[in-house]
Order: C-alpha cells, then sequence, then structure tokens
C-alpha cells in the first residue's frame, strides 16, 4: 500500500505521509496542505510509493500546534482561533474577562470600545472624525441611489474613508487604534441625517440618534441607544468577525478588514435578522395579537425572527439588558407587550427565548425607526470588535487563516474538453 512504510536517509530520519498525519493527529490530506503553504518540505520517495518528511521538522510543527491549543488546521470540523477579546459561557458574555452586561451598563460605547482594544478604560472618551474625512464619505455615501440600505452605505463610507487616509496601509498597534479612533465616527457622520438640527459631535449615540428617527431625543432612549451600542460590539468569532480575522491574516488594512465583515453582515441571518424582527412587531401591534401572526409565519415555512440563539440555551443576556431599559420608556409598553407575546406564543411548541433581535426590534419601532435602523446600530457598534480582532490577527502568523479544500471532483488528469 502506499505510504505504508517510512523512507530513511542516511543523516535524517524520515517519515511516511500516514506516521506525518498521525503525528500531527490530522487527516493525510491536511499534511499536503502544510507542505502547499510552506509549512512542511516534502521528498519524493525513490520507490515511487508516495512522499516522505523530515522527522524533526514534523516533530517541530506538531509542538507549535501543540502551543497554539491544538492543530486548529483540519477544517473538516470547526475552527478555532485562539482569542482575549470575548469569552460565551452558559448565558452571560465577557469581554476580556469582565461582564459584558455589567460594561455596558456602567460604561459608554466608546469607553467599551478603548476596553477592548487596549484592556484600559478612558472615562468619558469620545470619537471624532476629522472634516475631511467626513466630507469625503459624506460625499461617496450622497452620491448613492436613495434606496440604498444601511450596510451598503456604511461600507462605502468605509472604502471613500480609506482612499483618503495615505496612512491606511501602517498596521501598527498605534496607527491601527488612531484609524479606529477616526473610522467609526466618520461611518456615523456619513449617514444622511434625518433630523435637520444634528451636531457630529459629542457621544456617539447622541449623534446617531438623529440618523435614525426624526423624533427628538430623550435621556432614557439615548441610554437604551448607547448600551445596544455597547452590548453588541463584540460576539465571539461571529460570521463577519470571523471574515475580518480573515482579510486581517491576508494583511488587509483595517478599513478592508471592517468592509469585508460590512459584506457579511448585511446577511438575513446576521446584521439584518434584526429588521425581519421589527417587521413581525409592528404587524403583531396592527392586528392586535401574535397569534395569528405566528400563524402566518408558519403557514409559509418562515422561522421567526427575534427567537432562540445557538450560543444561549436560555435567554440572550443582550435582549434580557435591554428589555430591563425599555421597560422604562413609556412609549415603548407596547411593543414589549407584542414582543412578550410573540414569545409567549411560540413558546406553546417551541421553548424558544428572545434574542437581541427582537428587543432591538422594540426599541426601534417604538422610536419612530425605519426596520432598517438595526441593522444600522449592529453595523457601527460591531465595527469596535472587528478593529480589536484584526489588532489580534495582526499579531498572529501571516495567512494562517487559510484552510485546504478538500476536493471531491473527478480524479485527475482529465482530457481537456473539447
Amino acid at each position: 500500500m502506499r505510504d505504508q512504510e517510512p523512507a530513511v536517509g542516511a543523516a535524517e530520519r524520515r517519515l511516511s505521509t500516514k506516521e506525518t498525519a498521525e503525528l500531527l493527529g490530522v487527516k493525510p490530506e491536511t499534511v499536503y496542505a502544510y507542505v502547499s503553504r510552506g509549512q512542511l518540505s516534502s521528498r519524493r520517495d525513490p520507490s515511487g510509493r508516495g512522499s516522505s518528511f523530515d522527522a524533526k521538522e514534523v516533530e517541530a510543527l506538531a509542538r507549535r500546534n501543540r502551543r497554539n491549543g491544538g492543530s486548529g488546521t483540519d477544517f473538516g470540523g470547526e475552527l478555532s482561533v485562539r482569542t482575549r477579546i470575548t469569552l460565551i459561557d452558559t448565558d452571560r458574555y465577557y469581554f476580556r474577562g469582565v461582564d459584558a452586561t455589567e460594561l455596558a451598563a456602567r460604561h459608554t460605547y466608546e469607553e467599551i470600545a478603548e476596553w477592548l482594544w487596549t484592556g484600559r478604560l478612558r472615562p468619558g472618551v469620545t470619537f471624532t472624525a476629522p472634516e475631511a474625512s467626513v466630507t469625503v464619505a459624506r460625499r461617496a455615501v450622497d452620491a448613492l441611489p436613495e434606496h440604498t440600505g444601511p450596510t451598503d452605505r456604511l461600507r462605502v463610507a468605509a472604502i471613500a474613508a480609506a482612499a483618503a487616509d495615505p496612512l491606511r496601509f501602517d498596521l501598527s498597534e498605534d496607527a491601527v487604534l488612531g484609524t479606529a479612533r477616526v473610522l467609526i465616527p466618520t461611518l456615523v457622520d456619513a449617514l444622511p441625517p434625518v433630523r435637520s438640527t444634528h451636531r457630529d459631535q459629542g457621544p456617539l449615540a447622541h449623534r446617531l440618534w438623529g440618523r435614525l428617527t426624526g423624533r427628538p431625543a430623550d435621556d432614557a432612549s439615548l441610554r437604551v441607544l448607547d448600551t445596544a451600542l455597547g452590548l453588541l460590539v463584540d460576539h465571539d468569532l461571529a460570521a463577519s468577525t470571523l471574515a475580518v480575522r480573515v482579510a486581517a491574516s491576508a494583511r488587509a488594512h483595517a478599513y478592508a478588514a471592517v468592509s469585508a465583515g460590512l459584506g457579511v453582515l448585511e446577511g438575513p441571518l446576521h446584521g439584518a435578522a434584526g429588521g425581519l424582527a421589527h417587521r413581525l412587531v409592528l404587524e403583531v401591534l396592527d392586528r392586535g395579537a401574535a397569534g395569528p401572526v405566528i400563524a402566518d409565519e408558519l403557514r409559509e415555512g418562515r422561522r421567526i425572527p427575534g427567537l432562540g440563539h445557538r450560543l444561549y440555551p436560555g435567554e440572550d443576556p443582550r435582549a434580557r439588558a435591554l428589555f430591563g431599559l425599555l421597560e422604562d420608556i413609556p412609549r415603548a409598553a407596547p411593543a414589549l407587550a407584542a414582543a412578550r407575546d410573540i414569545v409567549a406564543t411560540t413558546a406553546r411548541h417551541a421553548p424558544l427565548h428572545a434574542n437581541v433581535d427582537l428587543a432591538l426590534a422594540v426599541f426601534t419601532a417604538s422610536s419612530g425607526m425605519p426596520s432598517s435602523a438595526s441593522e444600522t446600530i449592529f453595523a457601527v457598534a460591531r465595527t469596535a470588535g472587528w478593529i480589536a480582532h484584526a489588532l489580534e490577527e495582526y499579531g498572529e502568523r501571516p495567512l494562517r487563516m487559510r484552510p485546504s479544500g478538500r476536493y471531491v471532483g473527478p480524479p485527475p488528469p482529465r482530457p481537456l474538453p473539447e
């Protein structure tokens, strides 16, 4: 059989493909992926029975993999990436070891962003974008069609801001932090205002409010918005965050990494889920009860938005925190009642709890915001988390986020097609 016997050279011990795979704890295909990525060198066996590998080189790679917490290279299972940013444990989650809901209750979005980036709190910090950056981004956003969605607007703003920054390719920590503190307010200030009396100064939540609704802001609502931003700043390796880390692994600059995250966020199973929950809450309010609305959703074969989360067996802690704050806003009472009706109705056949999308839907629906507002909130909030993950990835080996494909097509060589 092929690759069953090791080839032993005069000056070095050689291992067969099978022995190498066993030592590394991976499949034989992954051994050749290591070779293609330059992590192992191979030598064709003179007998033609396969390849052989330097035992010392293989053992060194095995030691590196063990230090990294496992091989992490056989992508047949779930990808595991070491991170010091967020831990999700049962029905709680933590930012750098600190309870995230407690952080959001006591600190502003900007302060939480600084904690994620540096491990230090900067009380009272606010982010301000230079006028030149905002002007370029706003001009690009204003040129988009009127029906353009919020994620597209933010992605265009990020690209425009990048084009105007000649230092974007500097990936040092200080430079990336400087970019982050400018990029996030640029994204907000580039969005078209709903209220004409907006000011591009002060806390980010205050400036974002006027781009989401024409209603005047009140302290309780601004607190909900700022808390939502803080709660949503990161959530471990969500799909968009993984895209950011892949981009950062290839040493894309911070603007490009954020753009990669925005591209993934737009999916209906990610950032756009809040808009679906928003429309569900409005329909329940319009029809007076959740029962007929849920029945219609199930009849059409659609899943009920705003319920359940694969990482939380119980209630999403983000939803719990926001619902608690929304109870202090009288105008949110009808939407809150609709949300509770949705949860109670669906609980008759599925024990699902409310997730953060339903809480955001209550907030946006009761604040006169469009259904797309939760997507905007989600994207702006998560930008800080993406920057934290990009910073972490810049400190890792380049291109480590490069899985190997498992080819399942027809075996080569095949004749040229006619």
